[in-house]
């Protein structure tokens, strides 16, 4: 919602405009990188819990990356997640990660492309069968579009 502040005789008062509010939009277009760079941002704070707005996207990735080790815990609420980060010796675990696909540049790879693949990092992909990790997508055979990369 949009709220515009007025001081009125010394009271002040919120107005909504729903107009302005059509207007406006939703301010974050990307959830996705929204996620991914508040994990990150908390990792470099030494954080160890963050909460995102939930989507069916952002909690997949969670899931994924929660089964890589990166995440220790995902507590689902209304409309949030709540996203323990993982620490081992007091250092975090994942220290550096990069977003691949944005709005406006989608990357896809096949399967070939992923099998050719010599880099030591990470891939996470958002696959028909799921969002998979690059081990698990090379077991099933699939490819798909490159969501992230951990290096």
């Amino acid at each position: 919602m949009v709220f515009v502040d007025f001081v009125l005789e010394n009271k002040r008062t919120k107005v909504i405009f729903p107009v302005l509010e059509r207007l406006v939009g939703n301010m974050n277009s990307y959830p996705l990188g929204d996620f991914l760079i508040r994990f990150k941002n908390m990792v470099l704070a030494g954080k160890k819990e963050f909460s995102v707005p939930r989507t069916k996207l952002i909690y997949a990735v969670a899931q994924c990356l929660k089964d890589l080790g990166y995440i220790n815990e995902i507590k689902s609420e209304d409309k949030e997640l709540k996203v323990q980060i993982a620490y081992r010796r007091k250092q975090p675990v994942l220290i550096e990660l990069s977003t691949i696909s944005r709005p406006g540049f989608r990357v896809y790879k096949s399967v070939d492309e992923l099998v050719k693949r010599r880099k030591p990092s990470t891939l996470i992909l958002s696959t028909p069968l799921g969002v998979l990790s690059l081990k698990d997508a090379l077991k099933k055979r699939v490819g798909g579009e490159v969501l992230l990369e951990i290096l």
